[in-house]
């Protein structure tokens, strides 16, 4: 990782600064998703491409919601997006969080979520950076892969889903399949995405 990631792991890092370039990377993956993509299928099972920005923008907006109240409150589906509004639509959900976990205090408040309380900053690391990236390789492979895609962000996410992710913990409960094999020198994003038990 170079000396733009945030480093080590620890209860002391701001996960702040790499949520906003994966959500940077991300954005430019919506931005490019063509007219008529959005019935592609993606590596995500039973997720086309407007499925899965659907759950970008909730989960981004549920992400805003803990900031502002400390419980995950905002998880209304998506609905009424236009096919050409889903670019807007990720933009207004990620500055609506970006405002809500602007105060540093907020960090390390204790925050409510479907599993468990964390403190703020380990949210933003795991539902933030890591959800962020992680469906920045299933958006990036449902459109062919046209951009290139920030491997520190990935490296720093595998970290984080090998801390909260384990293999022994896939199952009832858990939304992962078990760990797959990644082919031999795959890049970070082909690593997370099968410790995250897709296809590859």
């Amino acid at each position: 990782m170079d000396a733009k990631t945030t480093r080590p792991l620890d209860a002391a890092s701001d996960p702040r600064p790499l949520y906003a370039r994966a959500a940077d990377q991300v954005a430019a993956l919506v931005a490019a998703v063509p007219a008529g993509g959005l019935d592609a299928p993606t590596p995500c099972e039973g997720f086309d491409v407007r499925a899965l920005l659907a759950h970008l923008v909730s989960g981004v907006r549920a992400g805003a919601a803990l900031g502002e109240t400390g419980r995950d409150t905002d998880l209304a589906p998506v609905t009424g997006v236009p096919d050409d509004g889903w670019a807007k639509a990720y933009d207004e959900a990620r500055a609506r969080l970006v405002a809500a976990w602007a105060d540093d205090a907020k960090l390390d408040v204790p925050v409510v979520v479907p599993w468990g309380t964390m403190p703020g900053r380990a949210f933003l690391a795991s539902g933030g950076v890591l959800e962020t990236v992680a469906h920045t390789w299933d958006l990036s492979r449902a459109l062919g892969d046209p951009l290139p895609l920030d491997q520190d962000l990935a490296e720093y996410a595998l970290e984080w889903a090998h801390r909260a992710l384990p293999a022994e913990r896939r199952g009832e409960g858990v939304p992962f399949e078990p760990v797959r094999q990644a082919p031999e020198g795959a890049d970070a994003y082909t690593r997370l995405a099968a410790w995250l038990g897709r296809e590859v």
